[in-house]
């Protein structure tokens, strides 16, 4: 990731210090909690999405730092949402901001996220992609209803699962490409092609990431293991053993996923192990991995559009 942060740095910092000017308040509290989960880092992979296809179909442009920091202000209020909602206590290997400054201070500065990010979209002036960022971000809510829905429901279908990570995660990957193809005044095939780029690899990525939440390293993601199971969510390594383990394994898992039992964690990672689950989850985030490769496949060779390659294998061999 250091890598390919290097071949955009200066648009890279310019929108770090648009964010920072951005969450300049008259209210203390929005400064100091959205000042707290903006300096914890992260990846800032949809910045970076937004800016290497920006320099990919040409030259990047301020609007394109503004929309960089939109789709990261959009992308961090739901962190502070979902942290509250999922009852979380690390992020990013320290505790969330709900922990720090309680919950109702979350919600209403993921709030101010939210409005900050649609002045900065009416700052820009684009009307395709004020509605794309309007859909997309209902979109996002939705998808995050579903989850909450499905949440200690292990009848959970591979088909659901992957509709609720299409909605919650891969939408804003899937804006960010198109937002920027937009923005550099790409015919309409290109940004077309852009937004299925970018919706296949936020699908590759989530798939990899809840393959972490049961085999990472809890100092690389930030997070205690087993918080999924924790917080009864049927992710892909889950709903695969419900689809190939023995009759005794599935009603651990059941059980495991009704009472949200973290105690559970041990057991079914032997039960993951013992069924070859993580090479299928693997193989799935693969196919999407691919299918957004093929995508850009025409694009072009300049080293941005490389960059986005090596984005989509940077995507799923974070998982060894």
């Amino acid at each position: 990731m250091q890598k390919v942060r290097k071949s955009i740095s200066n648009e890279f910092n310019a929108v770090n210090e648009l964010i920072i000017a951005q969450l300049k308040s008259d209210v203390t509290l929005v400064g100091d909690v959205g000042h707290y989960i903006v300096e914890a880092g992260g990846k800032r992979l949809r910045p970076i999405l937004t800016l290497l296809t920006a320099k990919a179909l040409g030259k990047p442009r301020d609007s394109h730092v503004k929309f960089a920091a939109v789709i990261e202000f959009i992308h961090t209020a739901t962190l502070l949402h979902d942290d509250v909602v999922d009852l979380s206590q690390l992020r990013r290997g320290r505790p969330t901001a709900n922990a720090e400054f309680g919950n109702s201070s979350s919600v209403l500065v993921g709030d101010f996220l939210y409005t900050r990010a649609f002045q900065l979209l009416v700052d820009i002036g684009n009307m395709d992609i004020l509605e794309n960022m309007a859909s997309s971000t209902n979109i996002i809510a939705e998808g995050e209803v579903m989850q909450l829905e499905k949440a200690g429901d292990p009848s959970t279908t591979e088909d659901q699962y992957l509709d609720i990570i299409n909605r919650k995660t891969a939408a804003l990957f899937s804006s960010a490409c198109f937002g920027a193809a937009v923005l550099n005044e790409a015919k309409s095939s290109t940004v077309v092609t852009m937004r299925n780029f970018g919706l296949y690899l936020g699908m590759a990525f989530q798939i990899t990431d809840d393959i972490l939440d049961y085999f990472g390293n809890p100092l690389d993601i930030g997070k205690h293991l087993g918080d999924d199971l924790a917080e009864g969510k049927m992710t892909l390594p889950l709903i695969r053993v419900m689809q190939v383990g023995s009759n005794e394994e599935i009603k651990l898992v059941e059980e495991a996923i009704t009472k949200k039992d973290r105690y559970a964690f041990k057991k079914i990672i032997e039960i993951i192990e013992c069924n070859d689950v993580i090479e299928y989850c693997k193989g799935i985030a693969k196919k999407y991995r691919d299918l957004a490769i093929a995508e850009i496949e025409d694009l072009g060779s300049n080293h941005a559009s490389e960059e986005l390659r090596r984005l989509c294998q940077i995507s799923v061999n974070r998982v060894s």
